[in-house]
């Protein structure tokens, strides 16, 4: 029998579905000023973090770079690593609305209108 240690580390960061990633791909063709989509969390809501997703230029200090296909890059802030990691991303169609989904591991709690979370 063996024992094996949990590390962090090597959970990947996020999960990004194909779905996803061509949404990401037509919003960024739709605006020449952008190349890269960028990812983080702040305080906000009833409920504690909420997700920021923001088309960018260039990636801001200390940011992660994920590689994606299709040549899409996607950067993660440093300071959102420990939240997001784990998270898939998602966009989904729910009847007639379409949207990103984040499916986060570390999320203990949700506000009722599903725009922020906690980590417990």
């Amino acid at each position: 029998m063996s024992v094996e240690q949990f590390n962090p580390e090597q959970t990947p960061l996020v999960d990004v579905t194909p779905a996803a990633i061509k949404h990401f791909s037509q919003q960024l063709a739709a605006d020449a000023s952008v190349n890269a989509v960028r990812l983080s969390v702040k305080e906000s809501g009833c409920t504690g973090f909420m997700y920021v997703l923001d088309l960018v230029a260039e990636p801001s200090a200390g940011d992660r770079e994920c590689s994606l296909p299709d040549g899409i890059t996607l950067y993660v802030a440093e300071a959102s690593e420990r939240v997001v990691r784990g998270t898939k991303i998602d966009y989904v169609t729910e009847g007639v609305n379409r949207q990103i989904s984040f499916l986060n591991p570390n999320a203990k709690d949700y506000c009722g209108c599903g725009e922020s979370f906690n980590m417990g």
